[in-house]
């Protein structure tokens, strides 16, 4: 098992940041962002300087600071900034409401918000009366507040950091709160060292030749390790876009920046193939590897994907309390439609609702163990101590693992449907129905019949966005039967424009369950 080594007394902004310096990769290139090319110099004199900057406002070690930002150079700025302090950054949504948002700002207590000028409007009407929130900085137009620019200016370019150790707060991360309540994992400085040696390094071999690419923002913690730490502890290049993820934005980023490692979440993946096949262009031959996480990755995808372009799509699972990414495929050895190995580093153990161990090939509750793990969720000691048992976490995800030691994937704890005495993966049915030639998306969830016992049900998005007929209703049904067990076929399809779907594109399944229970 790879041994990682971090020090008593560390901050997490001199690993990532300081050490690049040190190391001479100073005049490397750190961040590619519209026509701007920022070394890592540049980087750690921008970084020094919010750092004095959020000083001066009177931000001290462990105040929280919200950052509201578009992926761009001073999301960088301000996270390690802060850090560089012992301040406590929280990145969060930018796809949010004003509810949202004061209920994060009163949640965290944060002194400062960072925000894009694109998102101010999102927050104007909640800043009034706000108990702890002292300072609001805009990046951008700040249309008569504190402009970023302006507090950071005359600041000096040297900070020392501060005397943090390792199991010190370091950043929060909240849940994308498709359950319930959003929670805020609490990181510590050591977190991010173990996802990079672990898993950027030891399955994705990242080094200072690569250029990443994320379609997953970095506010999300799968874009987090994608698109800033992953890449700022080799000193490669990481290539940041503050746009929507559509897939003629997307292949405008990969023609001009030619990325080496893409990361992008199934959905997306899906939205490409798509354009690609209705004649859009784009020229992928720079990527040496795709990785997808957030939702499991269809085997349909993946072979579209890799018939297309000739990349493979290592697909895994990471979680906002684990940080990233801790099962993978490896390059070369994918098994399509799995979410892979164990990361080296990381233990698993299945489990039945009791807690004991259950046999291979049976499906069960997904723990996990390892160094990158949450300390505990912010104000929510009940959850705190019902997911994170000791040394392991409950996932939420079930999973089965086959005999050759792969992961696949079997539902959310609330997603699995037992249908006649039978479990039943929402996922092993939309992967099915979304090899269909007509299917662009499906999500399934549980409704129940006149006799009230759940069977499944289908929401699908058709290719060519219309609302469906009997006949592709009967043709999905059909052709669904012939790939998997018949009682796991939808017993109803219903035809929508879209699925609900969070920030990072995962399907929002609680809503259509919502709907499946008042229709």
């Amino acid at each position: 098992m790879p041994e990682v080594v971090v020090p008593e007394w560390f901050n997490a902004a001199s690993r990532f940041v300081d050490r690049n310096l040190e190391e001479g990769r100073g005049k490397n290139v750190a961040i590619l962002y519209g026509d701007q090319e920022l070394t890592y110099r540049d980087v750690c004199e921008q970084v020094n300087r919010t750092g004095n900057a959020l000083q001066e406002l009177g931000l001290e070690m462990e105040n929280r600071i919200m950052l509201l930002l578009l992926d761009c150079p001073e999301f960088t700025y301000s996270f390690f900034g802060a850090m560089k302090i012992g301040a406590v950054p929280v990145p969060v949504n930018t796809l949010l409401k004003p509810a949202d948002y004061r209920y994060q700002l009163q949640d965290s207590r944060a002194k400062v918000l960072v925000v894009s000028q694109e998102l101010l409007p999102s927050v104007e009407s909640i800043l009034e009366g706000l108990e702890y929130l002292e300072h609001v900085v805009v990046v951008g137009q700040a249309d008569g507040r504190r402009s970023f620019n302006a507090v950071v200016a005359n600041q000096p370019t040297t900070l020392e950091s501060a005397r943090t150790r390792k199991d010190d707060v370091a950043f929060w991360l909240y849940t994308s709160g498709t359950t319930g309540e959003p929670k805020a994992a609490v990181h510590l400085h050591h977190d991010m060292v173990y996802c990079s040696e672990l898993y950027d390094k030891g399955i994705l071999n990242l080094s200072a030749q690569d250029r990443t690419f994320s379609v997953a923002k970095l506010f999300f913690a799968y874009g987090l390790g994608n698109a800033l730490y992953g890449p700022f502890d080799v000193g490669a290049t990481t290539i940041l876009f503050p746009g929507r993820p559509l897939p003629e934005h997307i292949f405008e980023v990969v023609n001009r920046y030619r990325p080496t490692l893409f990361f992008a979440v199934p959905t997306a993946y899906a939205a490409m193939l798509h354009a690609v096949e209705r004649g859009a262009e784009v020229d992928m031959s720079s990527v040496r590897l795709a990785i997808s996480a957030g939702e499991p990755l269809p085997a349909s995808i993946y072979q579209r994907w890799l018939d297309r372009f000739g990349v493979e799509i290592l697909d895994g699972i990471g979680s906002t309390e684990i940080l990233h990414i801790f099962l993978s495929n490896r390059p070369g050895a994918v098994r399509p439609g799995s979410s892979g190995m164990l990361v080296p580093g990381y233990e698993a153990k299945l489990v039945d609702d009791g807690g004991h161990p259950v046999h291979q090939g049976e499906i069960g509750n997904l723990m996990i163990k390892g160094d990158s793990t949450c300390a505990y969720y912010w104000n929510k000691h009940d959850i705190t101590r019902e997911k994170i048992r000791g040394e392991w976490i409950h996932t939420g995800d079930k999973y089965h693992m086959d005999t050759d030691g792969y992961y696949w994937y079997d539902g959310r704890d609330d997603d699995m449907l037992k249908v006649g005495g039978r479990w039943v993966s929402p996922s092993e049915v939309e992967s099915a129905v979304v090899e269909h030639p007509v299917v662009l998306e499906c999500a399934v969830v549980g409704a129940e019949d006149e006799e009230e016992l759940i069977k499944p049900k289908a929401y699908v998005v058709l290719k060519d966005g219309s609302s469906g007929s009997d006949d592709i209703t009967q043709s999905i049904k059909e052709f669904v039967k012939e790939r998997i067990a018949p009682y796991k076929c939808p017993r109803w399809i219903e035809f929508v424009d879209e699925l609900p779907k969070t920030a990072t594109g995962k399907i929002q399944r609680f809503k259509l369950r919502r709907q499946a229970s008042e229709s």
